[in-house]
């Protein structure tokens, strides 16, 4: 790989403590402290992103390359740092926070003029690790590698990863947090993206009135990566607010479009791009539930439940603007950005709804149709990828009940299916409003619905195998993910089976996860 490649613009650019100290510590007034990974003997590669890997600029593995990817014998051209940034956690200020777990060994461009950041995660302790290891364990490692790249091919904006790989050591690890640690296998993924910049960088500086280094980090966010901005002074960073409120709601409606719920959506996992960032407790949408948390740590408020999410994203939208307020300094208009983020972000929802039920156009009514169905869903227990994939292929000829039966998670029994039969009459006189024809219809609908969603229960017999040594689960989930909106493998396309509903890991997660 091309890794001499790589460089490190950021730490020319902004204060930091180069003491190279990986010591937990408070780092006021600098944005990144230098640290050096803890090193592995006897790493072993799991998975790697070829494809990736050649699109980013970083060129074929070689034999040689898998030092570099656990973070051990790095050549002297990649001066490794953590960032510090600050963050609301579950609503309250936590102060300053920073990568506990990302050691980034800094910026790559290809040959088109891209540039993408190159971080691991899982590489040892630095200022930032809050009394932690800053090792990372096989299942989170897992996770992280398929869950990214799976949301990356759904369409959605996010982080990539480029690669997986034993770290060669055990690691302890306390999992739901109930007082039985155990020995788990150590791993290292290595994730990438345009910028891992979060919303806390810059809660961090306001918030320590560093202000001179606040305007730098955004002029140095606007020059890099919102370079369709072209004003001048305050109004440049007016701009930029509205523009990350804009990708945040585009990125929010995406979540919503496939059944992705975050679990942790703290303003320091806040991806100033609008990239869906930092994948911990997170799970796809099995049963539709507006209220489902897969975070065990969220309990029992709820506060990052799959139907709160646009509402949350807005909150942690408003710690920005106080942020960015000694910069701006124009409350009506932060104001009204923030008052006009939920019209926006409703209507991009429901035309997102719209397209999953292969409408072409948002009608007034449609409201009261949305709101129906969302309470026949939650009603009949069904799932919610595998309900519009049933849908798409909805045949008036065929049994109804035959047709759902293996969607829902509960009997349907004779009043369930009274209520299916109204909605389904219901929507079918609403499709008769389309002016586009049924072949384009379901064109929007193919789409828009992944008939592939990497459920919790499949990441966790892939984690098992995987600890077994055998990888051919890995390698279907990875063929599967790269083609979400075809059924490659049936058996992947199926509701998660009962024996995985209490099953730690399957369902809920904790933070550890």
């Amino acid at each position: 790989m091309n890794i001499e490649n790589i460089k490190q613009p950021f730490i020319k650019i902004f204060p930091g403590d180069f003491s190279g100290n990986n010591m937990q510590r408070n780092t006021p007034k600098v944005l990144f402290s230098t640290v050096d990974p803890v090193g592995f003997d006897q790493p072993k590669l799991i998975a790697f992103n070829e494809k990736l890997a050649e699109e980013i600029g970083l060129g074929r593995f070689e034999e040689n390359d898998l030092n570099f990817l656990v973070g051990t014998k790095l050549p002297e051209n990649i001066k490794t740092y953590s960032t510090a940034y600050a963050g609301h956690q579950f609503g309250n200020w936590a102060g300053q926070l920073g990568d506990g777990r990302a050691i980034i060994a800094g910026e790559i461009e290809n040959d088109k003029g891209e540039r993408n950041e190159i971080q691991w995660k899982g590489a040892g302790a630095t200022p930032y690790s809050r009394h932690a290891d800053g090792r990372a364990v096989l299942r989170s490692s897992v996770r992280e590698y398929l869950m990214s790249e799976a949301m990356f091919h759904l369409g959605v904006p996010t982080t990539r990863a480029l690669s997986l790989a034993f770290t060669g050591e055990d690691v302890v690890r306390d999992m739901m947090y109930d007082g039985n640690p155990q020995l788990e296998k150590g791993a290292v993924v290595i994730r990438t993206a345009e910028s891992f910049l979060r919303f806390g960088h810059f809660e961090l500086m306001s918030a320590q009135q560093e202000y001179k280094t606040l305007q730098e980090l955004v002029d140095y966010t606007i020059e890099n990566y919102f370079k369709d901005i072209q004003s001048e002074g305050t109004q440049k960073y007016k701009d930029f607010f509205e523009s990350v409120a804009r990708r945040t709601a585009d990125m929010i409606v995406e979540w919503y479009r496939v059944g992705f719920v975050h679990g942790v959506m703290n303003t320091d996992n806040m991806s100033i791009l609008g990239l869906t960032i930092d994948y911990g407790p997170y799970s796809m949408m099995d049963e539709y539930d507006l209220n489902f948390t897969p975070n065990t740590t969220d309990l029992p408020g709820r506060r990052y439940a799959f139907g709160k999410q646009g509402q949350i994203s807005q909150w942690n939208l408003w710690q920005l603007a106080n942020a960015l307020h000694p910069l701006i300094k124009d409350e009506k208009f932060l104001e009204q950005i923030l008052n006009d983020y939920g019209s926006y972000f409703w209507e991009n929802h429901d035309r997102m709804l719209c397209k999953k039920f292969g409408f072409d156009q948002l009608l007034t009514s449609d409201e009261k149709f949305f709101t129906n169905w969302q309470s026949l869903m939650q009603e009949l227990h069904l799932d919610y990828t595998l309900f519009f994939a049933e849908l798409e292929k909805y045949d008036d000829q065929k049994d109804l009940r035959l047709q759902f039966e293996n969607v829902s998670y509960s009997f349907l029994n004779d009043e369930k299916m009274v209520k299916l039969e109204e909605f389904i009459t219901t929507y079918k006189s609403r499709l008769e409003k389309n002016i586009i024809s049924r072949e384009q219809s379901l064109e929007l609908m193919h789409q828009s619905n992944p008939k592939f969603i990497l459920r919790n229960y499949l990441l966790y017999q892939c984690i098992e195998e995987i600890n077994e040594g055998k990888t051919e689960m890995l390698e279907r989930l990875i063929h599967a993910l790269e083609n979400p909106y075809h059924t490659i493998y049936p058996e992947f396309s199926a509701k998660r089976p009962t024996g995985y509903d209490d099953i730690s890991g399957c369902s809920m997660l904790s933070c550890s996860s």
